[in-house]
């Protein structure tokens, strides 16, 4: 194990910043039978290694070839198409039966890497297992995706350059791996330059040229590029011929990082269309549209990852229907562990359909005052009047009892308006026909349905009942609102003469022995007071025109 360890540490951690394996193994000569899968894939690759090349014998194993040069060339670029995309034999797991049934085609067939080379199968002839001639047709293809831009002729001029080995790799390998190094770093630097404009133009748009930030825009460039810098790699690796196990190592961790990025860049292209949606949602009359948003974008959010943890599984060559199945014989431990979660997540469904509220409703629940900011997959936030914000789980929310202020047509308003008890009945019926006339001409007020009428004769005072509604959208225009009223309701009261009483306990002497009434004096011509009235009603409709 050891030695295994000390021999990882090679060049190609400079370049994908990997540790490199490989294997050493002595080999000894081997009887040339291909009575199994097993025999076939082993005599092919034994006797193309360097201390037991001999292609013509590994040629064998070939199906239907007359030439002997030809077929010593195709079992050649078989082997190279294996190592070139990282492939490992692991020959424990082929069949060593010579009966060997497939259980999908019931056929006798076995096909080493049905997902990354589903052309490549073994078929039996007789008593004996060939490469089929499906694959012999297909070798010089497969090879040329493998080693494009004739890297095919890199691959055979390359390994004469310098054969000694240093820590298990030969000179040229080394110098290989400098060189694509520096050109993926050049590389680098050319598309974060080229790919920035073109990035920006399709994130941004000439409506919002600027909420697509900067930052922004740089990650899903970066990214991009060491995407791009990925597939580079991976296409000018395999004429390097790296031993198997690094090779298999290098592409399973390329291809990790590759899916990593992917989610990664799905997930950034998710924030730009949200950002666009939000502000397409502004725009629209409904606000359930605002309350759809962050859930949908946490939606998508879930699907990426699971996507990607899938794919790094699949690449790992871990069973996911394996695996899926013991997750559901744990399913009912899940459940019962998870009930809060799920509560919460059919609460926030329940919220979505029935609509007890929006976002940006005021809303009151157990003690809980505040303004609706979002509405989540597992709880909704409330910032309070007191600006703290609060979390509550949608499974307990969709369970309690909600007053949506924010659902209201009209926002009610009822005071008493007491008069001191020396004001006379034709005084107190001017002002409330005043009061009346307030409220039917204020712009903001319901003028359908209002109750202003003397309701009572307090201790005190003679109590006038002012009962109106507002017509406004939020608490803010209801204050504005209310204070105009009650302005209003103050300089009508002064203009008439009319005086506001409160709870005092006071000896009241009417008049005392030479001297006159200490009773306020009090309009009493119908004519003077209807004259006021008009003047203050004139100034008060100028005012709120």
């Amino acid at each position: 194990m050891s030695f295994r360890i000390a021999k990882a540490v090679r060049p190609l951690f400079l370049l994908l910043l990997l540790p490199i394996m490989v294997s050493g193994q002595q080999q000894q000569d081997i009887p040339v039978t291909l009575e199994s899968p097993h025999n076939t894939m082993y005599v092919h690759l034994y006797y193309l290694q360097e201390d037991s090349y001999q292609p013509e014998v590994a040629a064998r194993t070939l199906y239907g070839i007359q030439d002997s040069i030809e077929a010593n060339r195709l079992a050649i670029q078989l082997k190279q198409i294996l190592d070139g995309k990282g492939l490992y034999v692991r020959l424990n797991l082929i069949p060593q039966n010579p009966n060997f049934i497939d259980s999908t085609s019931q056929n006798a067939v076995f096909t080493p890497f049905p997902d990354e080379l589903p052309d490549v199968y073994l078929t039996k002839f007789g008593e004996e297992w060939y490469y089929s001639e499906e694959t012999v047709e297909s070798i010089p293809g497969l090879h040329k995706k493998v080693y494009p831009f004739g890297m095919d002729i890199l691959l055979n001029m390359l390994p004469k350059l310098g054969q000694n080995k240093v820590l298990g790799l030969a000179v040229w390998q080394y110098l290989g791996l400098v060189i694509l190094l520096v050109l993926a770093i050049l590389l680098h630097v050319l598309l974060i330059g080229l790919l920035n404009p073109i990035v920006a133009r399709f994130s941004r748009s000439k409506l919002y040229p600027s909420l697509i930030g900067r930052d922004l825009i740089g990650k899903i460039t970066r990214i991009i590029s060491v995407l791009i810098i990925l597939r580079f790699i991976r296409m000018f690796l395999p004429p390097l011929q790296l031993p198997i196990e690094t090779a298999n190592f290098a592409f399973i961790t390329i291809n990790i990082i590759t899916t990593f990025l992917f989610v990664i860049l799905a997930l950034r292209i998710i924030d730009v269309v949200m950002k666009y949606a939000e502000k397409f949602t502004q725009k629209t009359t409904s606000r359930l549209d605002e309350q759809l948003i962050p859930i949908i974008k946490r939606v998508l959010q879930a699907i990426v990852v699971a996507a990607g943890i899938i794919q790094i599984l699949h690449i790992l060559h871990v069973n996911v229907t394996t695996l899926v199945a013991g997750i559901s014989i744990g399913g009912l431990a899940l459940a019962l562990a998870a009930q809060d979660t799920l509560k919460n997540l059919f609460g926030s469904v329940t919220i979505f359909m029935d609509k007890p509220f929006q976002i940006g409703d005021w809303i009151n629940f157990s003690g809980v005052d505040g303004t609706v900011e979002e509405v989540g997959v597992r709880s909704t936030r409330v910032r309070t009047f007191a600006n703290s914000l609060v979390y509550v789980p949608n499974g307990k929310l969709a369970d309690m009892t909600i007053n949506n202020y924010g659902e209201r047509s009209y926002r009610r308003y009822s005071t008493t308006i007491s008069l001191t008890y020396d004001t006379p009945p034709l005084l107190i019926n001017k002002f409330v026909a005043g009061l009346k006339e307030i409220v039917a001409a204020h712009p903001q007020t319901r003028k359908d349905y209002y109750e202003i009428h003397l309701n009572g004769m307090s201790a005190s005072s003679l109590d006038i009942l002012f009962y109106i509604f507002f017509a406004v959208p939020g608490w803010g225009d209801e204050l504005k609102a209310k204070h105009e009223i009650l302005i209003a309701v103050i300089e009508l009261a002064e203009t008439l003469g009319v005086r506001f009483a409160f709870p005092t306990s006071t000896i009241h002497v009417e008049e005392l022995p030479g001297a006159g009434s200490n009773s306020p004096d009090y309009e009493r011509e119908e004519a003077k007071l209807d004259a006021k009235m008009a003047d203050y009603m004139k100034r008060f409709q100028q005012k709120h025109q």
